[in-house]
């Protein structure tokens, strides 16, 4: 049975041993409105291909696993309704039901090492909500991060998130954190969060380096790649750090839980910023593409 179904393009890179960078879809379907999600992930593919690598935006539709969508399931996509939000624990179920579900940056990572892909491009991943202590509510992207050999860059975790307890729980599980670039590591819509940085890097071949040694050596797990989002493009620490608080009142006080937070927060934060936060956020994910592209190409190098 065929687990993974590639697109054309991606399963002719893939063979070539071209570069090729995975993208997630949750970003479609749950984080913008239609047309302009699907505005935007034709943007992110052409920033990947402009800078020499194949992307492979990922998706689970109608049950089959594909790693590179058609120009025409890319729209489809971008329209379909009730879409499942898919981690590592339903993944396995939607496809099991035939059902459709975009996925998160964990289940991104799992379908990328899958094909044999070891770049992936988001613009945050989730990290240690506030409030873990008695929620216990921490993404399922951090213990993937130190299960799948997948290197991905992201302009750090969700500012929404609590940001030194994320950076711990990500030190205890082993996975690498290098800002690119900068001492600091970035906090989303923010260059900065106000926190020293493991390790810096300050090239894509560096860290290429970093990944293809963590093969040699046998280490589980992938590499977080911190990438600041550009200076024009972010809004300052200062200002978002009220409105994040706000937001979070608001979720408490209508009893948002769980997976409905955080597509929560990032819509109040839209509402109280008058949509900067949105246009930071394809800011961010297309520095993000770039970078990711310029890593696979790397690594290909090393390969070659």
């Amino acid at each position: 049975m065929t687990i993974v179904t590639p697109s054309p393009a991606v399963a002719t890179a893939l063979a070539e041993k071209r570069p090729v960078v995975a993208l997630e879809s949750t970003i479609i379907t749950h984080g913008m409105p239609w047309p302009q999600n699907l505005e935007v992930a034709r943007q992110v593919e052409a920033t990947v291909r402009k800078n020499g690598a194949e992307p492979a935006t990922i998706a689970v539709i109608d049950g089959t696993l594909h790693v590179g969508l058609t120009d025409e399931q890319l729209e489809a996509l971008a329209q379909a309704r009730s879409v499942a939000k898919l981690s590592r624990a339903d993944m396995a179920v939607c496809m099991s039901q035939g059902r459709t579900g975009a996925t998160t940056v964990a289940a991104t990572m799992i379908a990328a090492k899958l094909a044999g892909i070891s770049v992936f491009a988001t613009g945050g991943i989730g990290g240690v909500h506030k409030g873990a202590e008695n929620s216990f509510d921490i993404s399922a992207d951090l213990q993937e991060l130190s299960h799948s050999e997948v290197t991905v860059v992201a302009a750090g975790a969700k500012a929404i998130l609590d940001l030194p307890k994320t950076l711990e729980v990500l030190e205890t599980l082993g996975v690498p954190v290098i800002a690119y670039g900068q001492d600091q590591v970035p906090a989303f819509w923010s260059r900065e969060a106000g926190l020293r940085a493991p390790l810096r890097m300050d090239t894509a071949k560096d860290i290429a380096k970093a990944h293809v040694m963590r093969g040699r050596l046998g280490l589980p797990g992938g590499q977080l790649v911190t990438n600041p989002i550009p200076q024009d493009a972010e809004i300052a620490r200062e200002t978002l750090a009220p409105i994040i608080a706000e937001a979070t009142r608001d979720a408490h006080a209508h009893g948002i839980s769980g997976k409905d937070v955080t597509p929560y927060l990032l819509q109040r934060i839209f509402e109280l910023t008058d949509g900067r936060s949105l246009e930071a956020n394809i800011a961010l994910v297309l520095n993000n593409a770039r970078l990711a592209a310029e890593i696979a190409q790397e690594m290909c190098n090393i390969d070659a």
